[in-house]
């Protein structure tokens, strides 16, 4: 089945791997979302390497814990930790974006293994993981749901929607991780539809709310453990984050939310990543 669960330094050597798998793929493509997979590594990497109840030889397993990347454009950061975590080969990062490929430009449950839900319109992933948590506790199932929004697709009413829901039910089974970067497609999200003060409406709406460092992995994987055990109430992980996280010249900077490396800046990645 799965795996011994990593360390924190085992996991925080596995992100910088994944993280030179991110950006190999998309220079590759020579199309895709960086930095929106970049900040969300760190979590991605200790629920695939920690966190989460899975077996990749059973990637349809029914007691598995499910995971959804609601914000779908990042799926490059999904697909190299299934790769990483033998769900398929790592020579199917070659092919993101290809026809006929496996790994399309946004996640497809029909074509990729470990894929538990079909992402890319944004705002639709935290009601989907609230049906199969609610699904769970009707079948007296065990297994927990995480799901990664944005903060750019936290302006979408379908997700405050289904956070209203989601304490109505009770469902401690289901946790959202908020990729808190504050940064859109366009531009700064503070400046296009502000989201604060995110925890405290979150809060309100009654969820258990965790605020962390989103690159602190130790916190990453505390408030992740803290999530699954809580009772009573759904959580929601505050993530702060930086887009494009790790690449000096990506980080903070907006055009990179979908927007390819050349193989110069590529290399330029590895290095800094790598050091």
């Amino acid at each position: 089945m799965s795996s011994e669960p990593m360390s924190v330094e085992e996991l925080e050597k596995m992100a910088v791997i994944i993280r030179c798998d991110i950006i190999d793929m998309i220079c590759t493509a020579a199309a895709g979302h960086p930095g929106g997979s970049l900040s969300a590594t760190d979590v991605v990497t200790a629920l695939y390497f920690r966190v989460m109840r899975i077996d990749p030889e059973n990637p349809d397993w029914p007691d598995r814990d499910r995971f959804i990347l609601s914000k779908g454009h990042a799926c490059p950061v999904w697909y190299a930790a299934l790769a990483e975590r033998g769900y398929y080969d790592k020579s199917h990062l070659k092919t993101l974006r290809q026809m006929g490929s496996i790994l399309q430009g946004h996640p497809d449950m029909n074509k990729t293994p470990g894929i538990d839900m079909t992402a890319g319109s944004l705002g639709h992933g935290l009601s989907a993981g609230l049906g199969m948590a609610l699904s769970a506790k009707l079948q007296k199932k065990d297994y927990h749901v995480f799901v990664v929004i944005g903060d750019g697709e936290s302006q979408e009413g379908s997700i405050w929607e289904a956070a209203m829901a989601a304490p109505n039910f009770k469902l401690d089974n289901l946790t959202a991780i908020l990729d808190y970067n504050h940064l859109q497609n366009d531009y700064s999200v503070d400046d296009i539809m502000p989201i604060d003060p995110v925890a405290d409406k979150w809060q309100a709406f009654g969820w258990n709310v965790i605020d962390i460092d989103g690159h602190d992995m130790a916190q990453v994987v505390q408030a992740l453990e803290e999530a699954k055990s809580h009772q009573g109430a759904p959580t929601i992980i505050v993530a702060n984050t930086v887009k494009g996280k790790g690449v000096s010249y990506m980080e903070n900077v907006c055009e990179w939310h979908g927007k390819a490396p050349c193989q110069e800046e590529a290399d330029q990645a590895f290095k800094e990543l790598r050091r």
